[in-house]
């Protein structure tokens, strides 16, 4: 299918970008990867005049780990590099799991972390780590930078609190602490390519065998990435037992409102987060 006309602009900052974006307003829309912007452009679902392409703009691609402000991701680092990650993989294994499920290599050689949050759907792989891990996003505007929390970034489907003019530059999840563990499920037909059915993250604390934090949150189950609080009170102050987290997973099942689609019925995505609650309870338990 031919793209629909479209004039590319490829700024050299991210000021620049912002200036762009705040002045063609919603017209225009911003890339990284653009996994997530050039189907809909075939497909004529969208059709915006302009393309802020992000790619030449310098300093943006990091990924780096700080012992007191954890895991630092840049707005054009690729999911590819996050699943492939050395240091992923060892101070947060969850995360790197939760970008290598992401559709197939070819698109998280292109894709980042940031378009794919930005893109906000309800299915997106990488945002209930990043609700259940208190991830920050940070945000340039026109005229001031701003954080926002994970659980105040996602707003409905396909919306974001990014006001005018703004672009996430880039992800930081906090370091897990010796008795921390954290761990991402997806439930999908098939390994690669297909959208979450449901995803389940969870990230918990354990002192002298008694779970003392727990967060869970919950992909493809409402318009937005959502926490389990319910659920996550089961757990605390708890040793995690079978029935323990049995009882965990029922309230997760409980506190989810999904809707019937071509994917999966309501009932099947209930019965799934039960399911795979559990799941995730117990894989973090093993790396403990």
């Amino acid at each position: 299918m031919v793209l629909p006309q479209f004039e590319y602009l490829a700024p050299k900052t991210i000021g620049e970008a912002c200036n762009l974006l705040l002045e063609l307003g919603s017209p225009a829309k911003v890339m990284a990867g653009a996994t997530d912007l050039i189907p809909p452009m075939k497909d004529k679902a969208i059709s915006p005049e302009y393309l802020i392409d992000l790619k030449k703009i310098p300093d943006l691609d990091y990924l780096e780990y700080d012992e007191k402000e954890g895991l630092k991701i840049g707005a054009l680092t690729t999911l590819r590099t996050i699943e492939t990650s050395p240091l992923v993989k060892e101070k947060n294994p969850a995360v790197a799991h939760a970008a290598k499920v992401v559709a197939s290599t070819q698109i998280r050689a292109k894709g980042t972390m940031a378009g794919n949050i930005c893109n906000a759907s309800p299915s997106c792989d990488t945002a209930p780590n990043l609700l259940a891990q208190g991830a920050k996003i940070l945000v340039q505007g026109p005229n001031k930078d701003r954080i926002i929390q994970a659980e105040d970034f996602f707003l409905g489907v396909k919306k974001t609190s990014l006001e005018p003019g703004e672009i996430v530059t880039g992800i930081v999840i906090p370091p897990l602490a010796e008795n921390e563990r954290a761990a991402y499920i997806k439930h999908a037909v098939r390994k690669a390519m297909d959208l979450a059915i449901i995803g389940v993250a969870v990230k918990i604390k354990v002192e002298d065998g008694i779970c003392t934090d727990a967060h869970i949150a919950l992909g493809a189950v409402a318009a937005t990435p959502i926490r389990a609080p319910k659920a996550e009170e089961a757990l605390i102050g708890k040793a995690l037992t079978d029935e323990v987290i049995v009882k965990a997973s029922e309230e997760a099942m409980d506190s989810c409102h999904p809707i019937s689609d071509i994917r999966a019925s309501a009932e099947y995505r209930k019965d799934m987060i039960r399911v795979f609650t559990k799941r995730a309870v117990r894989q973090a338990m093993e790396c403990l």
